[in-house]
């Protein structure tokens, strides 16, 4: 592992990005807020808790889904992931470091969803420790998934609209902004594709708003590593 490597580029295109470019954060925020806020308003505060607890992992999920753009554009675009191949960072190495990049980049948006979480007096000393849990698996998924699709298309333009598709499936759809006892069993567990399901099932079951459904934690994780290992596999690394 070049660990170097990899605290560098979390540096570089995680701290320094929120400092060159704050309007890439505000942009990320902005549809969970909104979802917030809506939320709020049409259940007159009732799903309010709901909301903050899934637009922390939409909001992470969404964070991670967005580096199949960057990572196609270093690819296709700016070429920098060729200046990496006969060097000694390795295609783990490469994909550890945007995975930190994307946790780093994300530290703002948690810290305020915190704040709000605060307000409502929902964190505790362990359901911030399961959902610490939480958002590195989730983040792990939804970088790992973004690299299968980056690595999958050969024309740039195509990312946009996948990503943007994809982001909003996997933050509307999903129990993220209610109660996950409102979906059919069966429908969830279909929708479970998507890691940001189980990880607002299990946030939820954590913050105590809806029953424990410990079964996801095992689709999370097997999922994690399901994406993470055709990420490897599938990530362009050599052009053919």
């Amino acid at each position: 592992m070049n660990l170097k490597f990899i605290l560098t580029m979390a540096w570089y295109y995680g701290v320094k990005t929120i400092v060159r470019g704050p309007s890439y954060l505000i942009a990320s925020l902005a549809t969970p807020l909104t979802l917030l806020f809506l939320v709020f308003v049409l259940s007159h505060g009732a799903l309010v808790k709901f909301a903050i607890v899934g637009g922390l992992i939409a909001f992470v999920g969404s964070v991670g889904l967005s580096g199949a753009g960057d990572s196609a554009f270093f690819r296709l675009q700016l070429r920098i992931q060729d200046l990496y191949v006969p060097s000694k960072v390795s295609p783990f190495d490469y994909m550890a470091a945007f995975t930190m990049s994307y946790l780093v980049f994300s530290v703002p948006g948690i810290v305020l969803y915190i704040y709000l979480g605060s307000v409502y007096h929902l964190f505790t000393a362990y359901d911030s420790l399961v959902m610490v849990l939480i958002m590195v698996l989730l983040i792990i998924s939804t970088t790992s998934i973004s690299f299968i699709i980056s690595g999958s298309i050969k024309h740039l333009r195509n990312i946009w609209g996948i990503t943007g598709i994809l982001t909003i499936i996997t933050s509307i759809l999903p129990p993220t902004f209610y109660p996950y006892s409102y979906v059919p069993r069966v429908f969830l567990y279909i929708i479970a594709l998507s890691p940001t399901t189980p990880a607002a099932v299990l946030a939820q079951g954590a913050f105590g708003l809806s029953p424990q459904l410990n079964i996801m934690l095992y689709v999370l994780i097997i999922e994690t590593a399901v994406y993470a290992i055709l990420a490897r596999i599938l990530v362009r690394w050599r052009e053919n």
